[in-house]
């Protein structure tokens, strides 16, 4: 069976600069990394947890709770920080707390008395896990006083409203899913700042925001800006229902780049997260806290990134296209 002697005598280098390589402790280059882990790779090496206890006095596993799995975004977000765990030969438990913030509270605590090393919390809307007694990393948005690392949601929205407006669309609706979401609240103040004063906005929310858009349709709205690609997706049903198509009457735009954007007809126009780079920066930064390394305190955020489809149209002959470019 392969172990780090084995794999160190193959490689030519000491047992702990492949420990170090292994762990993502030290200073190895990251060619040498790579190396040491593609040959672990070959020879089927797999790390002893319980030894690794035993001599760190550490679980090697991390806990990561998720606000609510049947949303697909969040899921791609899992498994990205569940392979990037893995690039560091640690495990992680995932723990759903189904759209409940009692169950999040529960989550954590089940994650705790397991004896995780760190936590990762995509927090519910509205709530504030903050910092637990072990290393955390909070996954949601800059206005979070708590949030470590997120994608740039404001910027987002300002991407999205200031396509709409290179379009032509002067008379444009803003549409939120919930307000007491701190990432939907950021993007929709993104989306007013990618706007100025000559156009008229109509800011609308919930279930009743959604019975207000065929009334503002028919005074004048030519454009939709959703703060998700569910909510995309809700619209363009509801108004297909009342005759009323998407790019045809009204552009509609989504947020997150969610698989079913390319699905529907016409496709969805949208941002997407780097949700890869999310992962990596949230999974250095919990290892680096967990190793008493001093990581910066300050929240990092990642830009977003436009993707224009066929849901979107130009308003008229004049508008200004060369910001969608």
């Amino acid at each position: 069976m392969a172990n780090i002697k084995k794999i160190a005598t193959d490689m030519g280098v000491s047992v702990a600069t492949v420990s170090n390589a292994l762990t993502g402790k030290g200073r190895v280059s990251s060619q040498m990394v790579d190396r040491i882990r593609q040959r672990a790779n070959d020879l089927g090496y797999r790390p002893s947890l319980a030894g690794r206890a035993l001599r760190s006095g550490q679980s090697g596993i991390l806990g990561l709770v998720m606000p609510d799995l049947t949303n697909p975004l969040f899921p791609r977000i899992a498994q990205n920080l569940s392979m990037m765990a893995d690039d560091r030969q640690l495990g992680i438990l995932i723990a759903d707390s189904r759209g409940n913030p009692d169950e999040q509270t529960q989550a954590i605590e089940r994650l705790l008395d397991r004896g995780v090393d760190g936590l990762l919390i995509v927090p519910q809307k509205g709530t504030a896990p903050g910092q637990q007694r072990v290393p955390t990393v909070i996954i949601n948005t800059a206005s979070d006083p708590d949030n470590t690392v997120s994608a740039d949601h404001a910027g987002g929205g300002k991407l999205i409203a200031e396509h709409i407006a290179a379009l032509g669309h002067s008379d444009v609706i803003i549409l939120g899913g919930d307000r007491v979401s701190e990432v939907q609240r950021d993007r929709v103040n993104g989306m007013h700042a990618g706007l100025n004063r000559s156009h008229k906005v109509t800011e609308l929310w919930d279930k009743d925001g959604m019975d207000q858009l065929v009334c503002a349709i028919k005074d004048g709205a030519t454009a939709i800006m959703t703060t998700s690609d569910l909510l995309a997706l809700r619209v363009h049903s509801h108004l297909s229902q009342h005759g009323i198509f998407v790019p045809q009457d009204i552009s509609l735009t989504g947020f997150d780049d969610l698989p079913f954007a390319t699905a529907m007809h016409p496709q969805l126009t949208t941002v997407a997260q780097d949700v890869e780079k999310i992962a990596h920066l949230a999974i250095d930064r919990l290892i680096r806290t967990i190793q008493n390394d001093d990581p910066p305190v300050e929240t990092t955020t990642v830009a977003m990134r436009l993707v224009m489809r066929a849901s979107t149209l130009i308003k008229n002959e004049t508008a200004n296209l060369e910001t969608t470019q």
